[in-house]
């Protein structure tokens, strides 16, 4: 009888519920030890001060040189974005409190879909609350088991998260290899919609997609064109239309994905654009749009104004790639080597995943903000410093970020790890 009432209690909805707890902590604790064992643990420094090239960090005195931020074209605090996001907070209120489709379309939300087309020589546009929404809302609401997804191997994790959800046939193709991606494509022949999906910058190693070369291989496949352009918005292009402009193919790519948190303002929000029937499917399918709240006005107001500045002078575009070019030019004279061309992401390689995580320590010391990148976020083998130029940096900046690295490692170092 007591063994009994000991087993019934051992069986208690409360003791079977504290052991799985104490189960999954002792998961969770090894899970954890084998990330910081292997030097790839991620930790987030607290910034206390407004986004910008100078930075104020929690626990360290002085300014910082921010050298890490996507704020491609240093608009996240500039005045009349800021102005604009008061502006809209002020008229439209801090939210909507809805879906889009329900009671959370303003007219900023049209305006801002409407300029984003524009821009883009598209016929229409849709929002999203970030680019990773529009990437997971667009392919299973487009593509079939009858259709087929043609994607580059290193694509964005949006942009292959967004394909695992589709039911379409899938393929993946060696990085910029198009002796793969067309044998894929004739291999693809077979299935009703062809999408050949790829970034247009990648945004680890600071390449460009050849989209020359894909567009010219998908009209002779009849496919379709799908680009990323997440980090190329702003500022690739003579006027900062992308890749697509910048390689002279507009007329010939289908859908953009891109985003507003990176060159347009920095603060949040996607988009998709494209030819009108799509964008209209997109909001009566997309489900990232039809389950997600409106974006923030004060969000639009930003994204809407920095769109205005860029589109009025392409001045800063052209000072941005100025810049890029002393950094990248510098780096590689002092035997650094530096991954990519010409693209503002200039991924320092070093190889050994503890040296990345050390050295961007060492450089926050030196007044240098990098962070180091490693597995599983780049390939083993492959970690990385990356360093991302600013049209906000000055020269002056740019030369003493150089001078922190040549302080902080020897490239001969460097090349041995990369060796290793």
């Amino acid at each position: 009888m007591w063994v009994n009432f000991l087993w019934r209690a051992a069986l208690s909805p409360g003791r079977r519920a504290h052991s799985a707890l104490a189960q999954l902590r002792c998961v969770l604790d090894r899970e954890l030890e084998g990330i910081r064992g292997a030097g790839t643990w991620k930790s987030e420094r607290v910034i206390t001060s407004r986004q910008g090239p100078c930075i104020r960090v929690e626990g360290i005195s002085g300014g910082i040189l921010n050298f890490c931020a996507n704020n491609y074209l240093g608009l996240s605090s500039h005045p009349e974005v800021i102005q604009a996001g008061l502006q809209a907070l002020e008229e439209f209120g801090a939210g909507l409190s809805s879906t889009r489709f329900i009671c959370g379309t303003q007219s900023i939300h049209k305006n801002l879909e409407a300029k984003i087309a524009r821009f883009h020589q598209r016929e229409d546009a849709i929002l999203y609350p970030s680019c990773f929404d529009a990437n997971t809302g667009l392919f299973e609401a487009l593509l079939t088991p009858e259709d087929a997804v043609l994607s580059d191997e290193l694509n964005h994790a949006s942009v292959i998260d967004g394909i695992r959800l589709c039911k379409a046939h899938k393929y993946r193709y060696r990085h910029l290899d198009m002796a793969d991606l067309e044998a894929k494509l004739k291999e693809a022949q077979k299935h009703r919609l062809r999408l050949v999906a790829t970034d247009g910058a990648f945004s680890m190693d600071g390449d460009v997609a050849p989209l020359q070369e894909i567009c010219r291989l998908a009209a002779q496949y009849g496919a379709l064109v799908f680009v990323d352009e997440c980090h190329a918005t702003g500022f690739l292009g003579p006027t900062g239309r992308g890749t697509d402009e910048l390689l002279g193919v507009m007329d010939q790519v289908t859908i953009i994905n891109s985003t507003l948190g990176k060159a347009l303002g920095g603060a949040s929000g996607g988009y998709t654009t494209g030819p009108e029937p799509l964008i209209s499917l997109m909001r009566q399918r997309s489900r990232p749009y039809l389950f997600s709240n409106s974006l923030p006005p004060a969000v639009v107001g930003c994204a809407s104004k920095a769109l205005d500045l860029l589109m009025e002078s392409n001045t800063i575009v052209q000072s941005m790639a100025a810049k890029t070019r002393r950094f990248r030019s510098k780096m590689e004279a002092a035997g650094f080597t530096i991954s990519g061309a010409d693209h503002p992401i200039c991924p320092v390689m070093l190889g050994d995943a503890r040296l990345s995580s050390q050295m961007a320590e060492d450089m926050l010391k030196k007044g240098i903000f990098v962070i180091g990148f490693s597995y599983p976020v780049v390939p083993k083998g492959k970690a990385r410093i990356r360093v991302q130029i600013s049209a906000v940096h000055s020269e002056e900046d740019i030369d003493r970020c150089v001078e922190a690295f040549v302080e902080v490692l020897s490239p001969s170092l460097v090349a041995d790890c990369i060796l290793l």
